[in-house]
């Protein structure tokens, strides 16, 4: 007889609270001595007992932990991690707004930060994702796969005006034109684009993303093949999926950020179906990372997106007015 299969983790769902005060920095504390992860940095929070609703077991962790009150929050994102030893759902909220001033009330060190200021090193795994969750837009912008080498000078200005009105993130994803001409009009853009806090990513380019010190989007076929993330943490890391598969492979290499496509159908792939809102949402919601929604999703989207779980929007044309 084969041998009984060996019973499954118990989840162990974990609320954190992300506060957010008047200067958009956030609180952080220490995982105390003698505890699992001990020394890393996290988010505050603790475990949800027996019989208590998530909102409820926030505010009596930040209570016991800081001295507060909750007063408001809003749901940011869960991370379901998994370890060797156990299963965890860091289910997390956005606080701002609470009574009382934090202070250590169990040992821990506290520190304020602007989330930009955060090294993502100093943080758990499941931190990392909250991290990103702070840190990243709700719109992601994605060259469109037709522009042809010959309009160089045209999208040059079209990404720049991009840049300047806002977009805090974009993907060079030209595939008709030679890397090395992807490169250059990176390194081009590079510049105004640090001066407004927008981050590139090239479209697969490993090597040349590392060299210009900016980001990467994979391509789910590169995805797959990973063993380690492939950049270093102060580089984005982008990852194309479009199943669970994909997405928990984007996990095990620490991407920062995946985008799941087709969300709905679309005139590039009328073979596809899509996976519909309801399924974008479960995928999104057992990820460990936050997903935008790909494929026949427009800008307008973006709160109907957020609504199923998304971090955002990620499109092409639909982006470039």
């Amino acid at each position: 007889m084969p041998a009984p299969a060996a019973p499954k983790p118990v989840v162990m769902h974990v609320m954190a609270g992300v506060l957010l005060d008047a200067e958009g920095r956030v609180l952080l504390a220490q995982r105390p001595p003698g505890k699992h992860l001990a020394g890393m940095w996290e988010f505050p929070g603790g475990k949800l007992e027996p019989g208590e609703v998530p909102l409820a077991a926030l505010a009596r962790e930040l209570h016991e932990e800081l001295g507060i009150n909750l007063q408001r929050a809003a749901p940011l994102i869960r991370v379901p991690r998994h370890y060797v030893d156990r299963e965890l759902l860091l289910d997390t909220w956005q606080v701002d707004q609470w009574e009382g001033v934090p202070q250590s009330r169990e040992g821990q060190a506290l520190q304020w930060l602007l989330p930009a200021q955060v090294d993502p090193a100093i943080l758990t795994l499941a931190d990392r994702a909250i991290l990103q969750a702070l840190r990243l837009p709700p719109r992601y912008p994605i060259t469109p796969s037709d522009v042809s080498p010959d309009q160089r000078g045209l999208w040059f200005e079209r990404i720049g005006h991009a840049i300047v009105r806002g977009e805090r993130m974009l993907q060079l994803r030209l595939p008709l034109w030679p890397r090395e001409l992807v490169r250059e009009l990176a390194a081009a853009l590079l510049p105004l684009a640090r001066r407004h806090d927008t981050q590139l990513l090239l479209h697969g380019d490993v090597e040349g993303a590392r060299s210009l010190g900016i980001g990467v989007h994979l391509r789910s076929t590169q995805l797959s093949a990973l063993s380690e993330r492939p950049l270093p943490l102060q580089q984005l890391v982008g990852a194309s999926c479009h199943d669970a598969a994909h997405l928990a492979q984007a996990s095990r290499v620490e991407a920062d950020f995946a985008t799941l496509s087709p969300v709905a159908a679309t005139p590039s792939h009328p073979q596809t179906s899509p996976l519909g809102w309801p399924r974008f949402q479960s995928l999104a919601e057992a990820a460990s990372l936050p997903v935008y929604a790909l494929g026949g999703a427009a800008p307008l989207q973006i709160a109907q997106a957020r609504q199923h779980s998304g971090q955002g929007v990620a499109g092409m044309r639909e982006f470039w007015p």
